[in-house]
């Protein structure tokens, strides 16, 4: 039923993904976003072939291709000495086994090629300036209301309005934000501030006691990505946009190796951001009979992983589908929460298991803990593999 009215709380990733697929398909969508304006805050994100699928189903894969980097590697190395404990390969085993490229992007870059595709698909698709505040459905259609008094209606709602969505907490009732002990600092570095061929391009995890680093290339090399995930035990604001002193980023990471400092070293000293992590649990109940939910607001994810936004591009697809497959709009929205709930709680219950990986505390844990598992190909076996644009809805 093309004739469905789509609305859709959130213009972030997932709520443009989502808008992208819908629109493609034939339905018409507006996106009712917060913010005076678009745009994205972070700095790197990684898109896989899970994701880079409907990237490409969206005709922007090969604008994003063309501001990335592909990582010749996924390495993990200790965090002092830099010893290679694992690797596997990325980039081209990755394209050759899975149909699409493994990307390392500016979250800027890929929100506004993806904002670009959404609104050349429809002029006039975003709606800015509008803060939902709660919805209200009748047998016959959905109405979200905002706080500047007015309310937009529709067949369908899709609340992709994050980690703190009104539209999951009005579903599924408030969900505990729980402080994880853990902080993650964010600096990017230009090219040309470091040394000649410093480092090479592959995605590096560097692990230690109480804390790992992860570092990698973005926009064809020209900038150097660096997050460093740190045990803090008091808790600060939950904000990507959250500035710290430099020196409190240095002190955290004494003694790491010679790479990690110069990178520390080369930092703007004003654009030290440190962002407290929070873990929200896997929403049980997804949808009423006309609103939904997707991306953060079902299943927020802790960046250890990196799929947290592939999972909310996923989600937008396999959504179109379920709409597309089933004439009711309950039926349809069960079928797609069926086939999300245990891919995405999967990956939460991963990345959870990866900071545990990351921070052991022995060299002897970090070795025995990797001589038990095939990372590569376990990654490829189910995680990367999968297509949301082919996979079986059942």
């Amino acid at each position: 039923m093309t004739d469905r009215k789509i609305i859709i709380a959130g213009a972030g990733l997932g709520g443009l993904a989502a808008a992208g697929c819908l629109l493609k398909a034939g339905y018409d969508v507006d996106i009712y976003e917060q913010a005076p304006q678009l745009g994205e805050v972070g700095a790197g994100i990684q898109m896989s072939a899970n994701a880079m699928h409907v990237l490409n189903y969206l005709g922007v894969g090969d604008e994003i291709s063309e501001r990335s980097v592909r990582p010749a590697a996924y390495v993990f190395r200790l965090h002092d000495t830099g010893e290679l404990i694992d690797r596997f390969a990325l980039s081209d085993e990755h394209l050759k086994m899975h149909k699409a490229p493994y990307n390392q992007a500016h979250r800027a870059d890929l929100h506004q090629i993806l904002a670009n595709a959404v609104q050349k698909m429809k002029p006039g698709v975003v709606h800015l300036n509008k803060r939902a505040t709660h919805f209200e459905e009748s047998t016959d259609h959905v109405e979200l209301f905002f706080d500047d008094g007015t309310s937009a209606k529709g067949d369908v709602l899709v609340g992709a309005d994050g980690v703190k969505s009104v539209i999951r907490d009005q579903i599924a009732g408030a969900v505990p934000a729980v402080y994880t002990g853990d902080s993650a600092w964010r600096i990017t570095i230009p090219k040309d501030k470091l040394p000649p061929d410093f480092m090479e391009e592959v995605m590096s995890v560097w692990m230690g006691p109480g804390k790992h680093a992860v570092s990698y290339w973005l926009r064809n090399g020209e900038l150097f990505n660096f997050v460093g995930a740190v045990e803090t035990p008091v808790a600060s604001e939950e904000s990507w946009t959250a500035k710290f002193p430099w020196e409190d980023l240095k002190a955290d990471f004494v003694g790491w190796h010679e790479d990690i400092q110069t990178v520390i070293d080369l930092a703007d000293h004003d654009q030290c951001f440190r962002w407290a992590l929070y873990k929200r649990p896997v929403v049980d109940t997804w949808s009423t009979a006309r609103a939904t939910i997707l991306g953060d607001a079902a299943h927020a994810t802790l960046p250890y992983l990196a799929q947290g936004a592939a999972m909310a591009i996923e989600d937008g697809a396999v959504l179109s589908r379920a709409l597309g497959q089933e004439d009711d709009t309950a039926e349809a929205l069960k079928l797609y929460h069926r086939n999300r709930v245990e891919r995405t709680s999967r990956v939460v219950e991963t990345s959870d298991a990866n900071r545990k990986l990351f921070h052991l505390d022995s060299v002897d844990e970090i070795r025995k803990a990797f001589a038990s598992r095939n990372e590569g190909d376990d990654r490829n076996g189910w995680l990367y593999s999968y297509n949301p644009l082919t996979v079986e809805l059942a």
